[in-house]
């Protein structure tokens, strides 16, 4: 059974900056960068900037801790970044305009049995303050890696 959830913010910090800050898994998509605390354990299997990077950690939500393991794609490089694996998928839209980035996650959790039911049922009620404070945290990390206009 698939459950599905989006986020979206409109971020003041550029968009090459911003997609930088997704696609880099050693200094910055990750626990000790912009992730919330529900994240945790990350350990780069296999690159750790954009396509072809492996990685594994876990999440801690909603009463239950699960090990995710994905493998990272760029359909558009720049623009859209892809994490698939363990029964999920995140794609990180990045666009500019608007007078900032507009950043968008879209997750879909593919789980049978009750805890599919589940996923459907809460999915949004779990996840949706995470990826919240998620694009909060993301904002802040890319503001302060942005460059400094002269």
């Amino acid at each position: 059974m698939r459950a599905s959830l989006s986020a979206e913010r409109l971020i003041d910090a550029p968009a090459d900056v911003v997609y930088h800050c997704i696609a880099d898994y050693v200094d910055h998509h990750r626990p000790d960068g912009f992730l919330p605390p529900e994240f945790s354990g990350l350990e780069i299997m296999r690159g750790g900037v954009g396509a072809g990077t492996e990685i594994r950690w876990l999440i801690d939500a909603g009463g239950r801790r699960r090990t995710v393991t994905a493998t990272v794609t760029e359909p558009i490089p720049g623009r859209k970044l892809v994490e698939t694996g363990s029964g999920i998928q995140t794609t990180f839209t990045v666009e500019p305009g608007g007078g900032g980035t507009r950043v968008r996650f879209d997750t879909t959790i593919d789980e049978r049995g009750l805890q599919g039911v589940l996923n459907r049922l809460f999915v949004a009620r779990i996840f949706g303050p995470i990826y919240e404070d998620e694009l909060g945290r993301l904002e802040d990390h890319a503001k302060a890696h942005a460059p400094r206009p002269s």
